[in-house]
């Protein structure tokens, strides 16, 4: 009787620590190895294109406005520090694609240059963003 007195008052519990320390070492890596989009701040007008491609792995976008301001990261960039703060998010997030986000009545002038600046700054892959038309 003794014996079965001794196996009642022992109950199965279940370690959850390893798993705990399981599910938080996955949300650890799902943060890490997420990919943040660097959005360039702004709504632009953008041109109509009847063909159009997307980008899947963008991660960088310059936007240009009508009146010649150029915007990245959420903030206004003057010409000549374009290419320095390119290479700041490639640092940050590498990627081989940046997208150009220029209104429609943007000068042409500037969005050359600014593709010169990407170029000068490791990007070889230039992408113009057009509106479905």
């Amino acid at each position: 009787m003794a014996r079965k007195r001794i196996r009642e008052d022992e109950e199965a519990v279940i370690d959850m620590t390893p798993m705990l320390d399981i599910v938080f070492i996955m949300l650890i890596f799902f943060i890490v190895t997420t990919s943040f989009v660097k959005e360039a701040g702004i709504e632009v007008n953008k041109p109509k294109a009847a063909n159009q491609s997307k980008q899947k792995n963008a991660n960088i976008f310059v936007a240009i406005k009508d009146n010649g301001e150029i915007w990245l990261d959420k903030g206004r960039v003057d010409i000549e520090r374009v290419g320095a703060r390119i290479e700041k998010l490639l640092a940050e997030q590498p990627t081989d694609v940046v997208i150009i986000q220029a209104d429609k009545d943007a000068k042409h002038g500037i969005v050359v240059k600014v593709m010169d600046a990407i170029k000068e700054a490791g990007i070889d892959r230039i992408s113009i963003a057009a509106a479905k038309g």
